[in-house]
């Protein structure tokens, strides 16, 4: 049998045994519960879902492998992929698939650093007259390699850690007596949910290093989730410290302690930068995780 032949014949059979796989499953796990799809809830069904998915793969590998054991694995595990991806969106063409994904990462990039630029754009209009201004983690780079920062060393040996780290997106500076210093770091994310655990880390080791630590978000849509709302304000069993000194939305329903609202005026926000860097420079010392512009 030629290549491509036995190739599109290992496709059609991964196809097949996924499907069926799947398919014999889900119904099993809805019979057990005495219903169908169109009566299940969809929180139970999703359930359901992840449940018959997850076994359709691990069943499609093993009888793939199985019944032609000389084939390629991972073009074995490509067309599983493909199969699983056409039960979910009607694509059949992996070709059609592997393009929506190659957009999907190019736009997940360019959206992110798009929005970080635009936070930069829209406070230097808002704190210009502050003498506070805020800048991307490259600008930050040229400012330690050209010496321009008037921070102690090791402020800037903290601070060039972080970069290499690339953990922070952009970074408050201030203007005083003519020298300039950096004295908040800043999370820039169109939404945080996937990642708030990875982020938090490093903004409570900003907090502890007495610098202002905070995280303007497009989407709180998550902030409606106990856990979240603990992981900015602490005080829960998992989380018992405050993530930020603030963290702004821009699509949020209400404010709770220190969640707060925004729009591109960056009113509050604005309010609450020119009081950390008034505290950085006169008491930094008291500049630490229980901070509060609000108080």
């Amino acid at each position: 049998m030629k290549e491509g032949m036995k190739e599109k014949q290992v496709g059609e059979f991964c196809k097949e045994v996924y499907t069926d796989a799947y398919n014999q499953l889900l119904e099993s796990l809805l019979a057990e519960n005495g219903t169908n799809l169109e009566q299940t809830p969809k929180n139970k069904l999703e359930a359901f879902e992840a449940i018959a998915q997850k076994y359709a793969i691990k069943h499609s590998i093993i009888s793939s492998l199985e019944s032609y054991p000389d084939s390629d694995p991972a073009s074995v595990w490509k067309s599983i992929y493909g199969a699983h991806v056409h039960r979910k969106s009607g694509v059949e063409d992996i070709r059609t698939i592997t393009n929506v994904i190659s957009a999907d990462q190019s736009w997940k990039k360019s959206s992110g650093h798009a929005f970080e630029e635009m936070i930069k754009d829209i406070s230097a209009e808002v704190l210009q007259k502050e003498n506070i201004n805020f800048v991307l983690q490259r600008d930050l780079t040229k400012m330690l390699d050209g010496h321009i920062l008037a921070n102690e060393k090791r402020d800037l040996e903290w601070l060039r850690k972080r970069v290499d780290e690339s953990v922070f997106d952009l970074y408050a500076i201030t203007e005083h007596n003519n020298k300039s210093y950096c004295f908040g770091c800043i999370q820039c994310k169109t939404s945080i949910r996937d990642r708030v655990t990875r982020d938090r880390e490093p903004s409570i080791d900003a907090m502890g290093a007495f610098f202002w630590s905070i995280a303007i978000v497009l989407d709180g849509s998550f902030l409606k989730m106990p856990k979240f709302i603990s992981m900015v304000n602490g005080g829960g069993t998992e989380h018992r410290t405050n993530g930020w000194h603030g963290l702004y939305v821009f699509t949020s329903e209400k404010e709770t302690g220190r969640i707060y609202r925004t729009d591109i005026t960056f009113k509050k926000l604005k309010d609450h930068a020119v009081k950390a860097g008034r505290q950085w420079l006169t008491q930094r010392q008291w500049l630490d995780s229980t901070w509060n512009p609000e108080i």
